[in-house]
């Protein structure tokens, strides 16, 4: 655990220290990985001046391209979606996973041509907001980018056109099989959300 490294923006680093949003322990990802390091946005989000201020700089990397809409996935790009849009000054909307499929439900529509902006909390493996694209596409909506707040794939998700992150963090993870956190019998927690 040793090699676990966050970079990026240092005061939004301090913003994830002084909220707790930080943790060290032994951790599940919704990945299904292990690890011993988590940053828990949802902590570091409550506090609306720093939610603020992630988005109004999330948003700053999009300003040289057109966007008339910005969409998370629920739960934790429902806020980053809000700050971020309404620094663009555009609409913001969620979806959201129903048996199994996310979707739009509460009246939120994408019309055919509308530029998304697509945003994150945390992106690891990609698996919610690459299902939060192929809901964009099958709307009729363009993609326009990709943004987030903590970007923890490790260069191993491609997103197109383009990805904008505020923070890298580069933490070890494992296995369940080969987890040295295992092998030492600490308690796993399960903080991700779709899990």
């Amino acid at each position: 655990m040793n090699n676990d490294i966050i970079t990026g923006n240092s005061s939004f680093i301090e913003m994830f220290e002084k909220s707790g949003a930080l943790l060290k322990g032994h951790f599940e990802l919704s990945s299904g990985k292990h690890s011993g390091r988590y940053l828990q946005c949802a902590l570091v989000l409550q506090y609306p001046e720093y939610a603020r201020s992630m988005c109004k700089e999330l948003a700053s990397k999009f300003s040289d391209i057109e966007v008339d809409v910005v969409l998370g996935p629920a739960l934790g790009g429902v806020v980053v979606s809000y700050e971020t849009a309404n620094a663009i000054g555009v609409r913001s909307i969620f979806c959201e996973r129903k048996a199994g499929r996310m979707l739009l439900r509460r009246g939120f529509n994408i019309s055919k041509g509308e530029r998304v902006l697509i945003v994150e909390d945390v992106v690891t493996t990609g698996g919610s907001i690459i299902e939060a694209a192929d809901l964009v596409r099958k709307e009729g909506g363009v993609i326009c980018g990709y943004g987030m707040i903590v970007d923890r794939t490790g260069g191993s998700v491609e997103l197109e056109p383009r990805k904008e992150s505020l923070l890298r963090a580069d933490f070890l993870t494992y296995n369940p099989d080969s987890c040295p956190l295992c092998e030492k019998r600490f308690v796993v927690d399960k903080p991700g959300s779709r899990r």
